[in-house]
């Protein structure tokens, strides 16, 4: 069990899982920039979380909940979390009770992302994380959730099945670790790369792979402050 000072962010897992050097200049190094499918994937996330709860139906809809698990040292906050009327053959240990709410609700978190599905599981592993961190926070399980995606603006229904829960539990345990070690990973050139923000602070594809995007930071800094200073005229003795 991981104290509350011991947390680390849920979305973290997303980022190393998609690449272990991105995250290490994310949560490391503290490197970050915008770029256009960022800054959409961030309008997205904050207009689902300012549209407050709702309801559709029978089936209540709460928005930006907070969420951790010291089992897993995470948190973070949920999109969506859609609370759903139990059908007659709900499993008991599949049902909550919800604080403010009467009643027992099956619990079915939704993350939101931009662009397209993924073949690779960052997105899976983020979503099961949330799950997880339900699970631990109302003692109920959590079976399944979907992941909602921007550019074909779907949904993909996924089963937290063991391999998953495992894959959760694996990448926390390598975030925890990468975290105490404080070391970035070198850089490995591949597609992804190309639609990466931090591409020019990574540069997977220079010589010098094992540079550090705090050195990069750096030399933005220097280059700012000289170009922010007025050059004095010198006169020929």
């Amino acid at each position: 069990m991981f104290s509350e000072d011991d947390l680390l962010p849920i979305s973290a897992l997303q980022h190393l899982v998609f690449c272990r050097r991105q995250c290490a200049l994310i949560h490391l190094e503290q490197a970050w920039a915008e770029n256009r499918l960022t800054a959409q994937g961030r309008q997205l996330h904050d207009r689902t979380h300012q549209a407050g709860p709702e309801a559709r139906g029978d089936v209540r809809i709460v928005r930006g909940l907070r969420l951790q698990s010291l089992r897993l040292g995470l948190s973070g906050q949920a999109d969506v979390v859609e609370l759903r009327p139990p059908a007659p053959d709900t499993p008991e240990e599949q049902q909550a009770g919800v604080p403010g709410l009467p009643g027992r609700w099956r619990l079915h978190p939704v993350e939101y992302k931009r662009g397209r599905i993924k073949r690779i599981d960052c997105d899976r592993v983020q979503l099961c994380a949330q799950a997880m961190c339900l699970e631990e926070m109302l003692g109920v399980t959590v079976p399944d959730g979907a992941l909602f995606y921007g550019r074909p603006r779907r949904r993909e229904d996924v089963a937290f099945d063991g391999a998953l829960r495992r894959r959760v539990q694996d990448a926390a345990a390598e975030l925890h670790d990468l975290v105490r070690r404080g070391v970035t990973p070198a850089a490995e050139y591949s597609r992804k790369c190309r639609s990466c923000s931090l591409l020019e602070a990574c540069m997977p594809r220079s010589a010098g792979r094992a540079r550090s995007a705090r050195r990069y930071l750096t030399r933005q800094l220097d280059a700012s402050l000289r170009a922010g200073t007025p050059e004095t005229d010198h006169e020929d003795p």
